[in-house]
Protein backbone atom coordinates (compact mmCIF):
# COMPACT_ATOMS: atom_id res chain seq x y z
CA UNK A 1 0.00 0.00 0.00
CA UNK A 2 1.52 3.39 -0.97
CA UNK A 3 2.61 5.77 1.75
CA UNK A 4 0.39 8.76 2.57
CA UNK A 5 2.90 11.26 1.18
CA UNK A 6 2.95 9.38 -2.14
CA UNK A 7 -0.85 9.55 -2.35
CA UNK A 8 -0.83 13.27 -1.58
CA UNK A 9 1.85 13.87 -4.22
CA UNK A 10 -0.21 12.06 -6.84
CA UNK A 11 -3.30 14.06 -5.88
CA UNK A 12 -1.34 17.33 -6.08
CA UNK A 13 0.05 16.47 -9.50
CA UNK A 14 -3.41 15.56 -10.76
CA UNK A 15 -4.95 18.83 -9.57
CA UNK A 16 -2.07 20.97 -10.83
CA UNK A 17 -1.75 19.43 -14.28
CA UNK A 18 -2.70 21.54 -17.29
CA UNK A 19 -5.82 20.69 -19.26
CA UNK A 20 -4.27 19.80 -22.61
CA UNK A 21 -7.53 20.61 -24.43
CA UNK A 22 -7.61 24.31 -23.62
CA UNK A 23 -5.27 27.27 -23.34
CA UNK A 24 -4.63 28.16 -19.67
CA UNK A 25 -5.27 31.77 -18.61
CA UNK A 26 -3.07 33.93 -16.35
CA UNK A 27 -3.20 37.57 -15.25
CA UNK A 28 -0.05 39.72 -15.47
CA UNK A 29 -1.36 41.95 -12.67
CA UNK A 30 -0.71 39.07 -10.28
CA UNK A 31 2.99 39.30 -11.15
CA UNK A 32 3.13 43.11 -11.05
CA UNK A 33 1.20 43.51 -7.77
CA UNK A 34 2.46 43.50 -4.18
CA UNK A 35 0.86 40.19 -3.13
CA UNK A 36 3.79 37.77 -3.03
CA UNK A 37 1.58 34.67 -3.06
CA UNK A 38 -0.13 35.82 -6.27
CA UNK A 39 3.24 36.68 -7.79
CA UNK A 40 4.65 33.23 -7.03
CA UNK A 41 1.45 31.59 -8.30
CA UNK A 42 1.73 33.50 -11.59
CA UNK A 43 5.35 32.37 -12.06
CA UNK A 44 4.42 28.76 -11.28
CA UNK A 45 1.33 28.66 -13.52
CA UNK A 46 3.06 30.43 -16.41
CA UNK A 47 6.06 28.11 -16.28
CA UNK A 48 3.93 24.98 -15.98
CA UNK A 49 1.80 26.03 -18.95
CA UNK A 50 4.89 26.62 -21.10
CA UNK A 51 6.39 23.29 -20.06
CA UNK A 52 3.22 21.35 -20.84
CA UNK A 53 1.57 23.08 -23.81
CA UNK A 54 3.60 26.16 -24.77
CA UNK A 55 0.70 28.65 -24.85
CA UNK A 56 -1.15 30.88 -22.36
CA UNK A 57 -3.88 33.49 -22.58
CA UNK A 58 -2.80 36.64 -20.73
CA UNK A 59 -4.96 39.24 -19.04
CA UNK A 60 -3.69 42.46 -17.46
CA UNK A 61 -1.38 43.51 -20.31
CA UNK A 62 -0.58 47.11 -21.27
CA UNK A 63 -2.89 47.48 -24.29
CA UNK A 64 -6.13 49.40 -23.77
CA UNK A 65 -9.32 48.92 -25.74
CA UNK A 66 -9.16 52.29 -27.50
CA UNK A 67 -5.65 51.55 -28.82
CA UNK A 68 -6.70 48.10 -30.02
CA UNK A 69 -9.80 49.45 -31.77
CA UNK A 70 -7.80 52.19 -33.52
CA UNK A 71 -5.10 49.73 -34.54
CA UNK A 72 -7.59 47.43 -36.24
CA UNK A 73 -9.19 50.39 -37.97
CA UNK A 74 -5.83 51.45 -39.41
CA UNK A 75 -4.86 47.88 -40.35
CA UNK A 76 -8.09 47.39 -42.29
CA UNK A 77 -7.56 50.70 -44.07
CA UNK A 78 -4.05 49.74 -45.14
CA UNK A 79 -4.98 46.34 -46.50
CA UNK A 80 -7.94 47.83 -48.36
CA UNK A 81 -5.53 49.93 -50.45
CA UNK A 82 -5.12 48.86 -54.10
CA UNK A 83 -2.44 46.22 -54.68
CA UNK A 84 -0.34 48.62 -56.72
CA UNK A 85 -0.23 51.04 -53.77
CA UNK A 86 0.67 48.34 -51.24
CA UNK A 87 3.39 47.10 -53.62
CA UNK A 88 5.27 50.39 -53.11
CA UNK A 89 5.96 49.27 -49.55
CA UNK A 90 7.40 45.85 -50.42
CA UNK A 91 11.09 46.71 -50.33
CA UNK A 92 13.55 44.44 -52.10
CA UNK A 93 16.45 43.19 -50.00
CA UNK A 94 14.76 43.41 -46.60
CA UNK A 95 13.61 39.75 -46.58
CA UNK A 96 10.22 40.99 -45.44
CA UNK A 97 11.63 42.29 -42.15
CA UNK A 98 10.07 45.73 -42.63
CA UNK A 99 7.14 46.96 -44.64
CA UNK A 100 4.76 44.94 -46.79
CA UNK A 101 4.94 41.29 -47.89
CA UNK A 102 2.49 40.37 -50.62
CA UNK A 103 -0.01 37.53 -50.68
CA UNK A 104 1.32 33.97 -50.73
CA UNK A 105 5.00 34.84 -50.50
CA UNK A 106 5.76 33.29 -47.10
CA UNK A 107 5.46 29.56 -46.50
CA UNK A 108 5.99 27.33 -43.48
CA UNK A 109 9.30 25.52 -43.00
CA UNK A 110 9.37 22.36 -45.11
CA UNK A 111 6.53 23.47 -47.39
CA UNK A 112 6.44 25.12 -50.80
CA UNK A 113 2.77 26.23 -50.93
CA UNK A 114 2.53 29.88 -49.85
CA UNK A 115 0.29 30.79 -46.93
CA UNK A 116 -2.97 32.53 -47.78
CA UNK A 117 -2.00 35.85 -46.24
CA UNK A 118 -0.36 39.25 -46.75
CA UNK A 119 1.27 41.21 -43.96
CA UNK A 120 3.09 44.36 -42.87
CA UNK A 121 6.03 44.59 -40.44
CA UNK A 122 6.97 47.30 -37.94
CA UNK A 123 10.32 47.17 -36.12
CA UNK A 124 12.11 49.33 -33.57
CA UNK A 125 11.33 52.98 -34.21
CA UNK A 126 14.45 54.48 -32.62
CA UNK A 127 18.06 53.81 -33.50
CA UNK A 128 19.29 51.25 -30.94
CA UNK A 129 22.10 52.23 -28.59
CA UNK A 130 23.39 48.65 -28.39
CA UNK A 131 25.23 48.59 -31.71
CA UNK A 132 22.51 46.69 -33.59
CA UNK A 133 21.91 47.71 -37.22
CA UNK A 134 18.22 47.29 -38.03
CA UNK A 135 16.45 48.32 -41.23
CA UNK A 136 14.48 51.55 -40.98
CA UNK A 137 10.73 51.27 -40.70
CA UNK A 138 8.75 51.65 -43.92
CA UNK A 139 6.30 54.54 -43.60
CA UNK A 140 2.97 54.51 -45.42
CA UNK A 141 2.35 57.89 -47.05
CA UNK A 142 -1.35 57.34 -47.68
CA UNK A 143 -2.17 56.78 -44.01
CA UNK A 144 0.20 58.39 -41.43
CA UNK A 145 -1.96 57.18 -38.53
CA UNK A 146 -1.14 53.58 -39.51
CA UNK A 147 2.53 54.33 -38.79
CA UNK A 148 2.01 56.04 -35.44
CA UNK A 149 -0.56 53.58 -34.08
CA UNK A 150 1.62 50.66 -35.14
CA UNK A 151 4.60 52.07 -33.26
CA UNK A 152 2.54 52.78 -30.13
CA UNK A 153 1.26 49.20 -30.16
CA UNK A 154 4.82 47.91 -30.65
CA UNK A 155 5.94 49.70 -27.46
CA UNK A 156 3.03 48.40 -25.35
CA UNK A 157 3.57 44.80 -26.45
CA UNK A 158 7.34 45.04 -25.96
CA UNK A 159 6.71 46.20 -22.37
CA UNK A 160 4.27 43.35 -21.76
CA UNK A 161 6.69 40.78 -23.18
CA UNK A 162 9.52 42.04 -20.99
CA UNK A 163 7.55 41.25 -17.81
CA UNK A 164 6.52 37.83 -19.12
CA UNK A 165 10.20 37.03 -19.72
CA UNK A 166 11.07 38.23 -16.23
CA UNK A 167 8.59 35.75 -14.78
CA UNK A 168 9.98 32.99 -16.98
CA UNK A 169 13.53 33.83 -15.89
CA UNK A 170 12.50 33.28 -12.27
CA UNK A 171 10.77 30.02 -13.19
CA UNK A 172 14.00 28.85 -14.82
CA UNK A 173 16.09 29.73 -11.76
CA UNK A 174 17.75 32.70 -13.46
CA UNK A 175 18.09 36.29 -12.31
CA UNK A 176 14.77 38.08 -12.84
CA UNK A 177 16.37 40.54 -15.25
CA UNK A 178 18.33 37.95 -17.24
CA UNK A 179 16.54 38.70 -20.53
CA UNK A 180 16.34 42.50 -20.15
CA UNK A 181 19.52 43.51 -21.97
CA UNK A 182 18.82 40.99 -24.74
CA UNK A 183 15.31 42.21 -25.57
CA UNK A 184 15.52 45.93 -24.82
CA UNK A 185 15.99 47.39 -28.32
CA UNK A 186 15.92 43.82 -29.62
CA UNK A 187 15.09 42.80 -33.18
CA UNK A 188 11.38 42.42 -32.40
CA UNK A 189 8.69 42.72 -35.06
CA UNK A 190 5.02 43.68 -34.96
CA UNK A 191 3.20 41.95 -37.82
CA UNK A 192 -0.23 43.04 -39.05
CA UNK A 193 -1.72 40.10 -40.98
CA UNK A 194 -4.61 40.06 -43.44
CA UNK A 195 -6.08 36.73 -44.50
CA UNK A 196 -8.18 37.79 -47.52
CA UNK A 197 -11.46 36.18 -48.56
CA UNK A 198 -10.93 32.81 -50.24
CA UNK A 199 -12.16 32.96 -53.83
CA UNK A 200 -11.43 29.40 -55.00
CA UNK A 201 -10.57 26.01 -53.56
CA UNK A 202 -7.06 26.29 -52.06
CA UNK A 203 -4.56 23.79 -53.45
CA UNK A 204 -2.82 22.35 -50.39
CA UNK A 205 -2.60 25.84 -48.90
CA UNK A 206 -3.80 27.14 -45.55
CA UNK A 207 -4.08 30.61 -44.10
CA UNK A 208 -1.01 29.72 -42.05
CA UNK A 209 0.36 26.18 -42.31
CA UNK A 210 1.56 24.36 -39.20
CA UNK A 211 4.73 25.95 -37.85
CA UNK A 212 6.70 26.98 -34.79
CA UNK A 213 7.71 30.62 -34.31
CA UNK A 214 11.35 31.67 -34.64
CA UNK A 215 11.67 34.08 -31.72
CA UNK A 216 11.70 33.98 -27.90
CA UNK A 217 7.98 34.56 -27.30
CA UNK A 218 5.05 35.70 -29.47
CA UNK A 219 2.25 37.93 -28.19
CA UNK A 220 -0.82 37.58 -30.39
CA UNK A 221 -3.77 39.90 -30.80
CA UNK A 222 -6.81 38.67 -32.70
CA UNK A 223 -7.36 35.15 -31.32
CA UNK A 224 -10.96 35.87 -30.31
CA UNK A 225 -12.50 33.76 -33.08
CA UNK A 226 -11.97 30.25 -34.40
CA UNK A 227 -9.06 29.69 -36.75
CA UNK A 228 -5.91 29.50 -34.63
CA UNK A 229 -5.19 25.95 -33.53
CA UNK A 230 -2.48 24.52 -31.27
CA UNK A 231 -1.14 20.97 -31.40
CA UNK A 232 -0.93 19.49 -27.91
CA UNK A 233 1.61 16.86 -26.95
CA UNK A 234 -0.83 14.06 -27.77
CA UNK A 235 -0.86 15.31 -31.36
CA UNK A 236 -4.42 16.67 -31.18
CA UNK A 237 -5.30 20.07 -32.67
CA UNK A 238 -7.20 22.28 -30.22
CA UNK A 239 -8.78 25.69 -30.81
CA UNK A 240 -6.89 28.58 -29.19
CA UNK A 241 -9.62 31.12 -28.48
CA UNK A 242 -8.91 34.02 -26.11
CA UNK A 243 -11.30 36.31 -24.26
CA UNK A 244 -11.72 39.87 -25.54
CA UNK A 245 -9.24 41.25 -23.01
CA UNK A 246 -6.59 38.52 -23.48
CA UNK A 247 -3.46 38.09 -25.55
CA UNK A 248 -2.36 34.62 -26.57
CA UNK A 249 1.35 34.20 -25.82
CA UNK A 250 3.48 31.27 -26.95
CA UNK A 251 7.08 30.13 -26.69
CA UNK A 252 9.19 30.40 -29.84
CA UNK A 253 12.00 28.21 -31.11
CA UNK A 254 14.77 30.45 -29.74
CA UNK A 255 13.54 30.08 -26.15
CA UNK A 256 12.90 26.39 -26.66
CA UNK A 257 16.50 25.89 -27.81
CA UNK A 258 17.88 28.00 -24.97
CA UNK A 259 16.02 25.88 -22.37
CA UNK A 260 16.78 22.53 -24.03
CA UNK A 261 13.06 22.21 -24.85
CA UNK A 262 12.08 22.56 -21.18
CA UNK A 263 9.80 25.37 -22.37
CA UNK A 264 7.92 24.06 -25.40
CA UNK A 265 7.70 25.79 -28.77
CA UNK A 266 4.32 24.41 -29.75
CA UNK A 267 3.32 23.82 -33.35
CA UNK A 268 0.31 25.93 -34.38
CA UNK A 269 -1.61 26.90 -37.51
CA UNK A 270 -4.45 29.07 -38.83
CA UNK A 271 -6.91 26.83 -40.62
CA UNK A 272 -9.13 27.83 -43.52
CA UNK A 273 -12.70 28.63 -42.50
CA UNK A 274 -15.77 26.67 -43.53
CA UNK A 275 -16.81 27.35 -47.12
CA UNK A 276 -19.75 29.42 -45.83
CA UNK A 277 -17.22 31.91 -44.39
CA UNK A 278 -14.84 32.08 -47.34
CA UNK A 279 -16.06 35.57 -48.20
CA UNK A 280 -14.81 37.06 -44.92
CA UNK A 281 -11.39 38.47 -44.14
CA UNK A 282 -9.49 37.61 -40.96
CA UNK A 283 -7.00 39.89 -39.24
CA UNK A 284 -4.48 39.05 -36.53
CA UNK A 285 -1.55 40.97 -35.10
CA UNK A 286 1.33 39.04 -33.53
CA UNK A 287 4.33 40.65 -31.84
CA UNK A 288 7.43 38.50 -32.35
CA UNK A 289 9.80 39.24 -29.48
CA UNK A 290 13.37 38.81 -30.72
CA UNK A 291 16.58 39.42 -28.81
CA UNK A 292 19.62 41.26 -30.12
CA UNK A 293 21.48 39.27 -32.76
CA UNK A 294 24.48 38.58 -30.51
CA UNK A 295 22.49 36.72 -27.85
CA UNK A 296 23.85 33.21 -27.51
CA UNK A 297 21.10 30.59 -27.66
CA UNK A 298 23.43 27.95 -26.19
CA UNK A 299 21.50 25.52 -23.99
CA UNK A 300 21.41 26.72 -20.38
CA UNK A 301 23.65 24.38 -18.33
CA UNK A 302 21.06 23.70 -15.64
CA UNK A 303 18.58 22.54 -18.33
CA UNK A 304 20.89 19.60 -19.12
CA UNK A 305 20.98 16.39 -17.11
CA UNK A 306 21.27 12.64 -17.62
CA UNK A 307 17.62 12.30 -18.67
CA UNK A 308 17.75 15.46 -20.81
CA UNK A 309 21.07 15.61 -22.68
CA UNK A 310 21.91 18.68 -24.73
CA UNK A 311 19.59 18.67 -27.77
CA UNK A 312 20.83 21.71 -29.73
CA UNK A 313 24.09 23.01 -31.12
CA UNK A 314 25.40 26.43 -30.09
CA UNK A 315 24.16 29.31 -32.25
CA UNK A 316 23.49 33.03 -31.92
CA UNK A 317 20.05 34.58 -32.33
CA UNK A 318 21.20 36.39 -35.48
CA UNK A 319 22.52 33.21 -37.09
CA UNK A 320 19.35 31.31 -36.21
CA UNK A 321 17.13 34.06 -37.65
CA UNK A 322 19.00 34.05 -40.97
CA UNK A 323 18.70 30.28 -41.17
CA UNK A 324 14.96 30.38 -40.59
CA UNK A 325 14.34 33.25 -43.03
CA UNK A 326 15.80 31.01 -45.73
CA UNK A 327 13.54 28.15 -44.60
CA UNK A 328 10.50 30.44 -44.96
CA UNK A 329 11.41 31.53 -48.50
CA UNK A 330 12.01 35.14 -47.45
CA UNK A 331 15.79 35.05 -47.79
CA UNK A 332 17.56 33.55 -50.81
Amino acid sequence: MPALNEILTEMFNFVESIDMNQIPSVDLRDFLGKNNDKRLSFIKNLGKAYEEIGFVALKGHFLDNDLVDELYTQVRMFFSLPDEIKAKYEISGLAGQRGYTSFGKEHAKGRTAGDLKEFFHFGQNNSPSNGEDYPENVLVDENPAFNSIGQKTFSKLEKTGLFVLRALALHLGLDEFYFDNYVRSGNSILRAIHYPPIKKEPKKAERAAAHGDINLITLLMGAQGRGLQVQNHQGDWIDAIAEEDELVINVGDMLSRHTNNKLKSTIHRVVNPDRSSWGSSRYSIPFFMHPISEMKLDVLPHCIDVENPKKFQNITAGEFLEERLRDLGLRK
